[in-house]
């Protein structure tokens, strides 16, 4: 049976049912659609059939026989000079891979309505998601958009000159309304094959025997890989301790830990020869809770054991002052994981290079830490090892560490071959890092007349099955613990622990978000105390120009705290 589809005004006859989505990126090379989640909830893969956004990754060609499909490359001039100019003059765009889906959102709402109010282009906009804008922008852009087209206002010249302090657009803002700039599983190649990884359902137990045999006979099997096939089975961001996969009686340490790698000549083969692996595992009781990790005979997650770094600050003596101080406040608060959420789940492109190193294609936050790990994964020099970075998909901290890139690269090695490595948004979020569960025991004091005197903190950071970021991560909570206050007595400690829980990293804020979280709501219960309104306890209390922080840094005249309260 086939289908015939109309395709951005040209007719095609499909001969396979399969995902909407697949027919117009695989077979017809239009990648400004984009697959975020596969669920049908962010909305990156939007496109118009027969005049309605639809969600191509949940749709399958046989429901489009006979319809009209319109993607963002199908745009006529007009539209795509408009739609450029706009969210490019509104501020619109970044990461972009939300961008051509928002695009379709618009065209379809402008088609049927060209004069909206900011209410309509909200709710036409109710499906799809963006992770960096705040969508204000994006409304805006939608907007001004439905001006030039009812109005055929001319898009006005650019500045042939910018300069320092000009106002001007973003020099991606083109190929990312229009999706011709690539991310990474946007490159087509001719002789690609791809790879995913086995991942342990447990967050902890020992891999007793890991049996491939079965996969290794699947016709469109290209290779299984295991610890084995590993030059150098430990690499880190910081702390060498992550393992790129678990071998053969060792002890895994949370569900996003790898047991072998695969590679099919089809993708959608994939799942099928990982179901072939035969894992026996003896499962563990997992530890869960920073505090019982800590405690004297639990089981060491990592040789060194279970505390991956401690801190102390101490300035003045916070201890006699909270003796002496009229107020006092002791709380403790409990923050649990936060998701980056990016929009463009995680993928990497590698193949061998002409100097027996590897390329990759990839999307993170620092290629030269790529080039590291993946070098020393490989025990070959750095310069052997070639990173290109492609297009972002957001980052916000969660792209830090290896997540495809050294299965890529490994892969790639391995096979001689072109390796394509992406995560579905399952295994994104079970795999890369979250924000810092911490917990916060903050004992804050003042005088009678509101002045803070001292602050005792204890943070305990969850740092997950390896360690990341989370020294640094909680180092920074702790010296920023006492917040943009003046306190001159503190007593600030902080562990960073490993557990099997998912692992904890970089997200914006760092570690300061938390213990600031804990700082403020601790001051708005010393207020309440001191009979004070919070906002006055603030401006009383806020550093101003020449104070010392508890870190030991001087403010300097820049600051005006003050003045923005």
């Amino acid at each position: 049976m086939t289908w015939t589809l109309t395709v951005n005004r040209q007719s095609y006859r499909v001969p396979e049912d399969k995902r909407l989505i697949d027919f117009l990126r695989d077979d017809l090379g239009l990648t400004s659609v984009k697959d975020g989640c596969s669920e049908g909830t962010c909305g990156t893969c939007s496109v118009i059939a027969d005049g309605k956004l639809v969600k191509s990754c949940i749709m399958s060609v046989s429901r489009f026989d006979g319809s009209s499909i319109t993607t963002v490359e199908g745009l006529t001039p007009r539209e795509k000079e408009v739609y450029v100019h706009t969210f490019a003059e509104c501020g619109a765009v970044q990461c972009g891979f939300c961008t051509p889906g928002m695009v379709m959102a618009a065209k379809a709402l402008l088609d049927q309505n060209p004069d909206p109010t900011r209410q309509e282009i909200k709710k036409a906009i109710t499906g799809n998601l963006c992770r960096c804008t705040g969508y204000k922008k994006i409304i805006d852009a939608i907007g001004l958009a439905a001006r030039f087209l009812r109005e055929d206002e001319i898009i006005p010249a650019a500045d042939k000159e910018i300069r320092v302090g000009d106002r001007s657009p973003r020099i991606d803002v083109m190929e990312k309304v229009l999706g011709t700039g690539k991310f990474p599983d946007d490159y087509r190649f001719d002789d690609m094959i791809y790879g995913r990884a086995l991942r342990t359902p447990y967050p902890r137990a020992r891999v007793n025997r890991i049996d491939v045999s079965k996969a290794l006979k699947h016709p469109d099997c290209v290779a299984v890989l295991t610890a084995a096939d590993v030059p150098n089975n430990t690499i880190g961001h910081i702390v060498r301790d992550w393992d790129v996969m678990i071998a053969e009686g060792e002890v895994t340490r949370y569900i996003g830990d790898s047991v072998a790698l695969v590679a099919t000549g089809k993708r959608e083969n994939l799942q099928e020869v990982l179901d072939l692996i035969e894992v026996d595992y003896t499962e563990l009781e997992p530890i869960l809770d920073p505090f019982e990790a800590m405690k004297d005979g639990a089981p060491q997650i990592h040789e060194k054991g279970n505390i991956l770094s401690s801190e102390r600050l101490i300035r003045g003596d916070a201890h006699e002052a909270i003796t002496g101080a009229a107020h006092v406040v002791t709380e403790t608060y409990r923050v649990s994981w936060q998701e980056h959420a990016f929009l463009e789940p995680e993928c990497a492109i590698g193949w061998p290079s002409e100097d027996g190193g590897v390329h990759l294609i990839t999307a993170s936050q620092s290629i030269y830490d790529e080039q590291r790990e993946v070098s020393e994964m490989l025990g070959i020099e750095p310069e052997r090892v070639h990173v290109q970075s492609a297009l972002v998909g957001g980052a916000f901290g969660g792209r830090e560490d290896m997540s495809v890139q050294h299965h890529a690269a490994l892969l790639a090695w391995k096979t001689g071959r072109r390796v394509n490595v992406r995560l579905s948004r399952y295994e994104s979020t079970i795999v890369h890092t979250k924000r810092h569960p911490m917990t916060m025991k903050m004992t804050t004091s003042c005088d009678a007349d509101g002045r803070v005197t001292a602050l005792v903190a204890e943070i305990v950071a969850d740092t997950g099955a390896y360690a990341s970021l989370g020294g640094p991560v909680t180092q920074r909570a702790c010296t920023h613990a006492a917040g943009p206050y003046n306190f001159q007595n503190i007593d600030i400690s902080g562990k960073a622990v490993y557990t099997n829980n998912v692992v904890s990293g970089a997200f914006r804020g760092f570690g300061v978000t938390q213990s600031c979280y804990a700082m403020e709501c601790n001051l708005n219960l010393l207020a309440q105390k001191c009979g004070m309104d919070p906002w006055d306890f603030r401006y009383l209390n806020v550093v101003r120009p020449g104070d010392v922080l508890p870190n030991g840094q001087v403010v300097d005249p820049s600051c005006g705290l003050a003045e923005c309260l």
